[in-house]
């Protein structure tokens, strides 16, 4: 199918113009505006996570309504204009991982540290994705007191750490691992499923019968759940297969900024006698892909001096591992979801406030793995505060043109991941 270009008015593709879009020279602008369209979404899945919780920001509802004007294909072929816009992208992220971390604390309490159960017990279950903590609060109550045990799927593992959640004693425990790992996990449970927001996979037909989805979420032959009334979801697990007890790993959520700020000293003590050398933050959205076994090497290759801070779903690749502790800090610490980048960003300045120095001159070096647009949106967040020498994997977004690449190596010294050996000798020696 041919697509007309508003620039030059020919058909793509045909004599004239070769571009889809806008002409070639405009190239660039292109993958701007494809870079402002991912980071607009991963923005506006944070805000709707606040807003369902009754919080809203109007500089987050007015920027996505210019953002998306901006993206329109005849408004503006200012290259400078549309990568300030992109910045700005970044920096209403920071404002709605703000408004969001704000709706979950006042909600459910600040998160502590917790050891999470991996197995499962003996009784009816129900597995819960996705990433709203909402969703999740309202099922614990619709099934307290009925023999249903309810178990969290990649990112929903910080729940465990908000006081709110913890509190239900039929919140066993974290099921699985990350979200491309559902059709052979969700085949295996039999018990219920319920996807509430992004990730969700089209199910395989042996659990479709027993995929529920709400909010956001919604696949063919499936059950919406409406108005977060779960009855139908709680009728559907009692006619299931009850789990057999099973034991399994016990892995750690739940460092949330406030908590790290209150061992603020022993960190900086540990950093200051040489004991911790190093902060690597290992983390983001995991997929599918060949190659994304790099963060499990790299995080096995980190120096014993050194610690480990992780978040999103790409933690899955080595949260099991027992990494140990640095006079009683955990080696590896886990901060929570993908938008509890936010904790992540207020340790590193809280940090550089204690050293005196900038976020760029700390010990601390960023290894990311991208795949969707709430990480395009974190990534944009990181690059407006001008944090420099993110490395990133495990390839480079299509979207991003030669010359857009350019200007981000250049000027932030971006960097596209190799391979963990020579990445992390490559880090140590500029730190």
């Amino acid at each position: 199918m041919s697509m007309f270009c508003y620039q030059c008015e020919q058909t793509a593709h045909g004599t004239g113009c070769t571009q889809v879009g806008v002409c070639g020279k405009d190239q660039d602008i292109n993958s701007l505006q494809d870079i402002l369209v991912f980071g607009m979404k991963g923005v506006a899945a944070y805000a709707y996570h606040a807003k369902e919780l009754g919080y809203r920001d109007q500089e987050v509802d007015d920027f996505l309504k210019e953002g998306l004007f901006k993206t329109l294909t005849n408004v503006s072929f200012d290259l400078n204009d549309h990568l300030e816009t992109v910045l700005r992208c970044g920096m209403t992220n920071l404002k709605a991982m703000e408004l969001l971390d704000k709706a979950n604390t006042e909600k459910f309490g600040n998160p502590t540290p917790v050891e999470v159960d991996t197995g499962t017990k003996e009784g009816y279950g129900i597995v819960v994705t996705g990433h709203d903590l909402l969703d999740l609060y309202e099922l614990l109550k619709q099934t307290e007191g009925k023999g249903i045990n309810i178990y969290t799927h990649s990112e929903m593992l910080p729940a465990h750490s908000y006081p709110e959640l913890r509190k239900f004693k039929h919140l066993a425990g974290n099921y699985g691992g990350a979200w491309q790992e559902q059709k052979r996990e969700f085949d295996e449970f039999p018990g219920t499923i319920l996807a509430t927001t992004n990730c969700v996979l089209i199910p395989k037909e042996s659990y479709k019968d027993r995929l529920f989805t709400c909010g956001i979420a919604s696949v063919p032959g499936a059950v919406h759940i409406k108005n977060r009334d779960f009855t139908p979801l709680i009728e559907r697990t009692l006619k299931t297969k009850p789990l057999k007890a099973q034991e399994g790993k016990k892995i750690m959520t739940g460092f949330h900024h406030s908590f790290i700020l209150s061992i603020a000293d022993k960190i900086v003590d540990a950093v200051k006698t040489g004991k911790i050398k190093h902060f690597f933050l290992i983390g983001g959205c995991d997929g599918a892909r060949p190659g994304r076994n790099y963060y499990t090497e790299f995080a096995e290759l980190v120096p014993k001096d050194a610690v480990i801070l992780t978040l999103a779903c790409g933690k899955y690749r080595f949260n099991k591992l027992d990494f140990g502790d640095i006079d009683g800090i955990p080696r590896l610490i886990d901060i929570g979801q993908c938008n509890n980048a936010y904790s992540a960003i207020q340790v590193a300045v809280a940090l550089s406030k204690v050293f005196h120095c900038d976020v760029n001159d700390l010990p601390l070096s960023l290894i990311l793995s991208w795949f969707e647009q709430k990480a395009v949106a974190i990534l944009l967040t990181l690059l407006a505060l001008d944090i420099k020498g993110i490395r990133i994997g495990p390839s480079l977004p299509a979207f991003v043109t030669p010359n857009v690449l350019n200007v981000l190596v250049e000027k932030y010294g971006l960097k596209p991941i190799t391979n963990p050996k020579d990445d992390l000798n490559a880090i140590l020696s500029e730190k």
